[in-house]
């Protein structure tokens, strides 16, 4: 009898109601049977908490939600993971674009007997297709990343380096990355298929403002964790993100 290993998705909001009902249904879709839902309110008073509300009395797959004040989405993210009880965790904010998306990354992960699993995605504003992140197998040192959203990592990696720096306002994601990878230690499967469209305007894409701090942020990230010519890292990790609009149109 094959065994399933728990996996946690754990997503955060803050007066979202226009897409969490989206987000919520794409997650009722998959055909993984063991999914934990994790949500973590910022403490929305726009009809987001009893969209979740609503979720958490339907949905087939067990669900947890807390909705208070914290101090932005790093905290959210850290205080979902604390509610977790997955043997795989993945922040999702978004929308699955495959009803196997979670089933495609379990597996990989456990077939490469790997320490977590990578996708691709694109950035959309409604039907238009903004960014197509293609990025396939890579090293940091080469400005290369993981789509976060798109990230499953083993509870073991948590374990072993900590959860995100609330210092950070938009590359905390990107720091833990650094963090986790810069040394090679941890292996990651590559899933060559489009499993997410990400609604554009994130944290760190809400505009150029956001966008040059996410990019100073980064820099700090790769000098803090030791990571040397931080600044030939910041070239081309700017080169490849240009290149995800570039192949925007070519995402089908």
């Amino acid at each position: 009898m094959k065994t399933y290993p728990m996996v946690s998705l754990i997503l955060t909001s803050y007066n979202c109601k226009e897409n969490i009902g989206y987000t919520l249904r794409s997650i009722e879709e998959q055909d993984y049977p063991r999914i934990e839902v994790i949500v973590v309110d910022g403490g929305s008073a726009d009809g987001t908490v009893e969209i979740i509300k609503s979720y958490a009395e339907k949905t087939r797959f067990d669900c947890k939600w807390i909705s208070q004040k914290d101090e932005g989405i790093y905290d959210a993210m850290n205080k979902g993971y604390k509610l977790s009880h997955g043997d795989i965790i993945a922040f999702f904010n978004d929308l699955f674009l495959k009803d196997n998306a979670v089933s495609l990354m379990v597996d990989a992960i456990v077939n490469e007997n790997a320490d977590g699993a990578h996708a691709d995605l694109v950035y959309a504003v409604g039907d238009r297709i903004k960014r197509y992140w293609h990025m396939g197998n890579g090293n940091i040192r080469q400005g290369w990343m993981p789509g976060h959203p798109t990230l499953y990592l083993k509870r073991e990696v948590y374990e072993k380096y900590g959860l995100y720096d609330i210092s950070y306002k938009c590359a905390a994601d990107y720091e833990f990355m650094v963090r986790i990878l810069k040394e090679d230690e941890i292996k990651l499967a590559y899933v060559p298929a489009v499993i997410i469209k990400m609604f554009y305007g994130g944290t760190s894409n809400q505009g150029l403002s956001n966008y040059l701090i996410s990019l100073k942020e980064g820099h700090r990230a790769l000098v803090s964790n030791g990571v040397r010519r931080a600044m030939w890292i910041d070239l081309q990790r700017t080169f490849r993100v240009y290149m995800q609009f570039v192949r925007a149109h070519m995402y089908k």
